[in-house]
């Protein structure tokens, strides 16, 4: 009887540093956690993630509005790359980019593994309708923003 062999996905069998521009943005799941406003206690490091976001975030899609801009338009915002992983602890733990760095496997419901872009919609692990922009949030008033629920993972 022959023994029936699974052909590896690409993103567990490729480096995340021989990757094409296009397999690394194909990585993303459009969830936008990377895209709230994120505190850092600086006396112990803790970070804590606030459900404000940036005002470049399209709500709906949960995509920046000016993507090839944004680290000129958000000078805060970083550049995810292959090299910089290890410095981006803050990261949420559902992060494909993450999760892949940390030898994990992609949670059921990230859009490579279940074949639909609306899978992170649907089992609401965006952050669409659930933050506000910076700009209805003064500063001072963000610790009052702090949730809890981006750092959940879902499988």
């Amino acid at each position: 009887m022959p023994t029936e062999t699974r052909a590896v996905p690409w993103w567990k069998a490729k480096a995340l540093a021989d990757m094409t521009l296009d397999e690394w943005e194909s990585l993303c799941d459009h969830c936008a956690k990377c895209c709230l406003i994120k505190l850092e206690d600086e006396a112990d490091g803790t970070v804590y993630y606030t459900d404000v976001a940036c005002d470049l975030l399209e709500g709906s899609t949960c995509q920046c509005k000016d993507y090839r801009n944004r680290e000129t338009l958000v000078p805060d915002c970083l550049r995810l790359t292959p090299d910089n992983l290890d410095q981006l602890y803050w990261m949420p733990p559902s992060c494909a980019y993450r999760l892949l760095h940390e030898g994990k496997n992609l949670p059921t419901w990230h859009h490579l593994v279940s074949g639909d872009k609306q899978s992170i919609q649907r089992t609401q692990q965006s952050i669409a309708g659930r933050f506000v922009y910076a700009s209805a949030v003064d500063e001072e008033h963000w610790e009052e923003h702090v949730v809890t629920w981006p750092l959940k993972r879902k499988l």
